[in-house]
């Protein structure tokens, strides 16, 4: 196990509890038997990851890991922020079918009546729990062909990698909502009032409006980050 992954499984155990700070880069290299720049490395993975956070003078604070950081401005498939999360995670396919737009779609994608989207309804399972629920729409004479095995491993990888796509931009807006009675049966939402709805307009590089998702996250689950430079 290296000195990250030791260092992760010390917070999720609570050797090292919310609020402390670690210790320093000196003591962790001495406990470590390694150099300043090897812990300094560890360090700075577990602040992207969102287990620290620096802080000027004090050192390296541990945050509440039972909240998983979702990037609100960049545009990464489930796939890749998963791998960051530490955690066993699953993608439930409940539905894929090739559908006419209804209006409220053929507006949000600016499409005509006879425009033909692929709806994909997956639900996303973290340690047991299903936490997540994406229901994408992509437009059809972007994205040909779909199956059940691309969309439980990652559709943005399939896209870009053998369709060659190039998604470029995104435009997001955040919402918190009632939950539904469709969010309630694919979700394990019991005792919770409320659901954090991210709604994604994604774009392809020649400014092609190909995707639409609702993004619904059980509220419990995820600190929403994103970083600002004035």
């Amino acid at each position: 196990m290296g000195i990250y992954e030791e260092l992760v499984e010390s917070i999720k155990t609570s050797v090292y509890k919310e609020g402390e700070t670690l210790p320093s880069e000196n003591e962790l290299a001495e406990t470590f038997q390694t150099s300043r720049e090897t812990i300094r490395k560890a360090l700075n993975l577990l602040s992207q990851n969102g287990f620290i956070q620096k802080v000027r003078g004090k050192g390296s604070v541990v945050l509440d890991v039972g909240k998983f950081n979702f990037p609100v401005s960049g545009l990464v498939s489930f796939k890749e922020v998963s791998k960051h999360m530490g955690e066993k995670t699953r993608t439930h396919v409940n539905e894929l079918s090739l559908i006419h737009a209804d209006p409220s779609i053929q507006e949000a994608m600016q499409l005509d009546e006879e425009a033909l989207v692929w709806y994909v309804s997956r639900s996303r399972e973290f340690s047991g729990e299903r936490i997540i629920l994406d229901k994408d729409y992509l437009y059809y004479g972007s994205v040909p062909r779909l199956t059940r095995e691309i969309c439980e491993d990652s559709i943005y990888s399939y896209l870009e990698g053998e369709v060659g796509l190039t998604i470029s931009f995104a435009k997001k807006e955040i919402t918190v909502e009632e939950p539904t009675a469709e969010d309630r049966r694919l979700l394990d939402f019991e005792g919770f009032a409320n659901i954090v709805v991210i709604k994604n307009y994604v774009y392809l590089d020649d400014a092609t409006l190909f995707q639409y998702t609702e993004s619904r996250h059980r509220p419990d689950k995820f600190r929403f980050v994103d970083f600002a430079r004035r």
